[in-house]
């Protein structure tokens, strides 16, 4: 796995020692000095792109908005936008040749409401949390609680009224701050969806013989599901020590789902069909369930 699908994966930004771990020290050098990646911040790196947004919206005199606002944050998303999201004024007029570098957004902006050329946290988690498909929103909540965003979140959620309340409130009193990363988090977004399925993360298993914190766990069904990375499996002895612990926990009688980067962040359905069958979840009730992964 190269250094620039690592930080693909893990949210368009990511810390040294990841990267490290994933590929090799002198990858992630030569990516930086290759232009490939950039250092964000202290031991922090993220993909050209997102630097590149800050100057794509300040050139056209606009300002970072949701998933793009949340990486200049230094939060991660789901996935990295192909194009910078960026609001303008409501009645401004946008040169043809910033329309086709940006998802174009409209909104009056309060001077409180701009940061560094980008849409405040709290804003920014506000807009977030109301327009965003779920597994996006709650991604990114579960970053900003990661990054410390505590009380910021819970100011965001008290701020969003009308449209978009309900759900603002879902997801953030979701959010979990011990998620990994954003793997985990859209995992858990789909998880989320099933009815009868409670998925907490990072839960420590400890018995006799066997002591593991699986990456989501549901104790009362006794299920856990796990966000497999190849990356991460990379070392021997990661992956002889992920297989004797996932053995133990089939002996112990719990049930171990495993699934990888690529279905979660693109076959999403494909997973919770798993988890329905899986947890035997009653079609009546799925019926009445919305799939909610829409913006």
């Amino acid at each position: 796995m190269d250094v620039v699908s690592v930080i693909e994966r893990s949210g368009g930004l990511s810390s040294r020692a990841p990267l490290i771990a994933a590929t090799a020290r002198l990858d992630v050098d030569r990516a930086v000095r290759d232009g490939k990646i950039f250092r964000a911040g202290h031991g922090r790196y993220a993909l050209p792109s997102v630097g590149e947004a800050a100057r794509i919206a300040h050139g056209a005199n606009g300002v970072l908005s949701l998933t793009s606002a949340a990486l200049h944050h230094g939060w991660e998303v789901k996935l990295a936008p192909d194009k910078p999201h960026v609001t303008f004024p409501r009645h401004r007029n946008i040169p043809a040749k910033w329309r086709e570098k940006v998802t174009i957004h409209r909104g009056d902006l309060m001077i409180d409401d701009i940061t560094d050329g980008a849409t405040s946290r709290e804003l920014t988690l506000t807009q977030c949390l109301r327009l965003l498909p779920d597994d996006e929103a709650l991604v990114i909540a579960d970053s900003a609680l990661r990054h410390g965003e505590v009380a910021t979140l819970r100011r965001a959620v008290a701020s969003v009224r009308g449209r978009g309340q309900a759900k603002a409130q879902r997801i953030g009193e979701g959010a979990r701050g011990e998620a990994a990363n954003a793997f985990e988090s859209a995992t858990r977004a789909i998880c989320n969806t099933v009815p009868g399925l409670h998925v907490e993360p990072q839960v420590v298993i400890s018995t006799p013989t066997c002591w593991a914190r699986p990456d989501l766990v549901d104790q009362e069904r006794r299920l856990v599901v796990e966000c497999d990375s190849f990356e991460w499996h990379a070392v021997r002895e990661g992956f002889r020590k992920d297989v004797r612990r996932y053995t133990l926990l089939v002996a112990e009688g719990w049930t171990v789902l495993r699934f990888i980067w690529e279905d979660v962040m693109f076959r999403p359905e494909w997973v919770r069909d798993v988890l329905v069958r899986t947890v035997g979840a009653d079609a009546r009730t799925l019926a009445r369930t919305a799939w909610p992964f829409a913006a």
